[in-house]
């Protein structure tokens, strides 16, 4: 058996990694899947702790937290998508108004 804290740290790697692409990356797609990645990495620590307790509770939180992902990845999708069909480029260097 894992124990909780293999599990704890590796989703605070995944935390990490996940922050410093939103800090780093430049391209809104980068940037979304950075979310997901941190998105995932409190899924894992949900769920870490339902299994270490014995409880479903954790489960719940993590379909919840499934679904949200869900949502921002199609209306971010969406915009992603209008953005570039108006100016060409998702680079967030040139696209820091959303004006037009």
């Amino acid at each position: 058996m894992i124990p909780l804290t293999h599990h704890l740290i590796l989703a605070a790697v995944l935390f990490c990694i996940g922050m410093a692409g939103v800090l780093v990356r430049r391209n809104a797609l980068v940037v979304f899947m950075s979310i997901e990645l941190m998105l995932n990495a409190a899924n894992l620590t949900f769920l870490a702790f339902a299994r270490d307790r014995a409880d479903a509770a954790g489960h719940a939180s993590a379909f919840f937290i499934i679904a949200v992902a869900a949502a921002e990845a199609a209306i971010g999708l969406a915009i992603v998508i209008s953005v570039f069909r108006s100016r060409g480029t998702i680079n967030m260097d040139e696209l820091r108004t959303l004006r037009n």
